[in-house]
């Protein structure tokens, strides 16, 4: 079955840095749209960045300018550079996949908590 598996997480003081990867299996990788959403305790899910399988990226206003989403096709990895974190980061990160030509067909991962705290 397929699998994202999210890692990278952990606590970091405001203005840190953190770099989560998630690593995909059993899909045609290459034909996904990569993305990574959160969701903070009480607030619903949104997307933090995504990445096309033409390279093409789009983020949050929230986080433009400090993260930066890529991924590694032949790795079948996606990465989530955050830098200059801020204390509204925190929330439980989660990877996603869809596919390009059947948007239904779409895979979440577990999650990977992400805590900005002094």
């Amino acid at each position: 079955q397929v699998q994202l598996v999210e890692s990278g997480g952990g606590l970091v003081q405001p203005g840190g840095s953190l770099r989560l990867s998630c690593a995909a299996s059993r899909i045609n990788f290459s034909r996904y749209v990569m993305g990574w959403y959160r969701q903070a305790p009480g607030k619903q899910r949104e997307l933090v960045a995504r990445i096309t399988s033409g390279d093409s990226t789009n983020y949050a206003d929230s986080v433009k300018g400090r993260f930066t989403i890529s991924r590694d096709n032949a790795k079948n990895t996606v990465n989530l550079q955050m830098n200059s974190l801020k204390l509204e980061d925190t929330a439980v990160y989660y990877c996603n996949a869809v596919n390009e030509l059947r948007p239904a067909v779409d895979y979440w991962g577990q999650g990977t908590q992400v805590t900005v705290s002094s």
